[in-house]
């Protein structure tokens, strides 16, 4: 039900936003419209969206353990130089 209110606000406030040639047009129409705009907008779904943010995660922990290795090593290579 929240939807279809939300929805229907959308598209008066859209409709009043846009010049009276396109909000003059059928609501069937508008809509086919509207539409065709979004999908020119290159916008991602949610399910791409979140599946995108757990690469990044897993990216971000692997380079975090990565960045950690690195510092062990170069305290062991300064503590080998250190000790001769």
């Amino acid at each position: 039900m929240l939807f279809s209110q939300l929805s229907q606000t959308l598209f008066n406030e859209l409709r009043q936003a846009v010049p009276s040639s396109v909000s003059d047009l059928p609501e069937q129409e508008f809509r086919a419209l509207l539409e065709s705009l979004l999908r020119k907008m290159n916008l991602v779904s949610r399910d791409e969206f979140d599946a995108q943010q757990a690469v990044l995660q897993r990216t971000r922990s692997k380079l975090e353990a990565l960045e950690q290795e690195l510092a062990q090593l170069q305290e062991s290579l300064a503590q080998d130089k250190n000790a001769s």
